[in-house]
């Protein structure tokens, strides 16, 4: 087996600094890093100190969480603000499907930017033999023209979606599975020197309750929560079960009441709900989910929603709970590895990281993972040539949960619904 590079000795400082006003303006313009919601959130910037699946590096020869927790006991951190995002953090973007031709990712800049409650402050992390950096504020880089990009179908176009979503029931009807989640995606280019702030900016406007990300090129807004470690008390919000929202007041209210009383949407909700609490149960106590779902509300859309807390075992961390929850039922299917399967068969692509982990790990364990939707892979080549010199590619994905009671044009009309965030954006 290839053996991964020993990790470097890290000297980690985290000082208390004054309040920052745009947290998006002190990262790389080309290659931002960040993690906002509501206003606040961190941001990486500097050339990395540490990146772990860096594309041409070999494959990794030992879980993520594991090689975490290696770089985490060599490390000197000063951290007396204790804060979530303070110390020592990297972030991460993990594919979907264990096949994927994109590697984990993990990387931990050369320095953090966070706000949380009002406080802001700066990490400074270094490798032993490197100087000591400046004690100073942050600088803000100016923001760069607005831009768009050209979108069109992919791989799977509308006709072809629907009769993969034919396909997906079939399968259900003959027993493969219960449930399987099928996307579609959309291909384009963006200008070459877009300042991709731009994008993260736009979706952090538009959707500020959702966790904005922005990881090695993956740039989204996801409504789902995968799991939240906060001092050793776990949360998780499960989604499954979507409408539009209505064109009046009347016809919202009733999208609203028809989502809560469908018993399809129910079905595919329990199947996700009961994914994750199996996957929590041996690594946590005290957990609990409640019967039945609320109404989660969007800009565009209305979710069925039910968040599932618990404490964490001890010696487990974040990346361990990312590790046995994924992928979950809301973006795979039941049971999970026939649902992978299906897909593999009916998509004619690579997800890449779509519908995979997104977020942030600390030195503790702690940290804060979404699945990632509503996003678009910058830079990552589709399975068919559409970028030239003066061009970066970019693909979107949106996908829906099939089940037997599944109709193809309402399915193909959800994913529309969920493209609208990041073509919006991107437009």
């Amino acid at each position: 087996m290839t053996r991964n590079p020993p990790l470097p000795p890290l000297v980690v400082e985290t000082r208390e600094i004054e309040p920052v006003a745009d947290l998006l303006s002190l990262t790389d313009p080309h290659n931002p890093l960040a993690w906002l919601r509501r206003g606040e959130g961190i941001v990486g910037s500097g050339a990395a100190v540490v990146t772990i699946g860096a594309p041409g590096s070999p494959p990794l020869s030992r879980p993520i969480a594991e090689i975490w927790r290696e770089l985490v006991g060599h490390a000197r951190i000063s951290d007396p603000l204790q804060l979530p995002g303070t110390g020592l953090v990297g972030f991460g973007a993990l594919g979907f499907d264990p096949e994927s031709a994109e590697p984990p990712f993990l990387v931990v800049p050369q320095a953090i930017t966070g706000v949380h409650g009002g406080r802001a402050w700066v990490t400074t992390i270094r490798q032993e033999s490197d100087p000591e950096p400046e004690r100073e504020q942050p600088a803000s880089v100016p923001y760069g023209p607005h831009w768009s990009a050209t979108l069109g179908p992919g791989l799977l176009e509308p006709d072809g979606y629907q009769r993969a979503v034919r396909s997906g029931i079939e399968a259900i009807t003959a027993g493969e599975v219960e449930k399987v989640v099928l996307a579609r995606d959309l291909v384009g280019t963006i200008p070459a020197d877009a300042d991709l702030r731009r994008l993260v900016r736009a979706l952090a406007t538009s959707y500020p309750d959702t966790w904005t990300f922005a990881v090695d090129g993956l740039i989204g807004a996801s409504p789902e929560t995968l799991i939240t470690v906060d001092r050793g008390a776990v949360t998780a919000r499960v989604l499954a079960g979507t409408t539009a929202r209505g064109a009046d007041a009347d016809e919202d209210v009733a999208a609203a009441q028809a989502l809560e009383a469908s018993r399809k949407d129910l079905d595919e909700h329990r199947f996700a709900v009961t994914s994750v609490v199996d996957a929590l149960s041996p690594l946590t106590r005290d957990l609990v989910a409640p019967e039945q779902p609320h109404l989660l509300e969007l800009p565009n859309l209305w979710h069925l929603a039910t968040d599932i807390s618990g404490r964490l075992s001890n010696g487990t961390s974040a990346l361990d709970l990312v590790k046995v929850l994924h992928p979950t039922a809301a973006v795979a299917g039941t049971p999970t590895d026939a649902a992978v399967d299906v897909i593999r068969r009916l998509e004619p692509f690579d997800r890449g990281r779509y519908a995979g982990p997104v977020g942030w790990i600390d030195a503790r364990g702690d940290g804060e993972w979404a699945i990632a939707l509503r996003c678009a892979q910058i830079g990552v080549e589709p399975q068919h040539d559409t970028a030239d010199s003066d061009t970066i590619p970019v693909v979107a994905h949106a996908g829906a949960g099939i089940v037997a009671a599944s109709d193809p044009e309402t399915e193909l009309l959800e994913t529309r619904v969920k493209f609208r965030p990041i073509v919006d954006a991107l437009a």
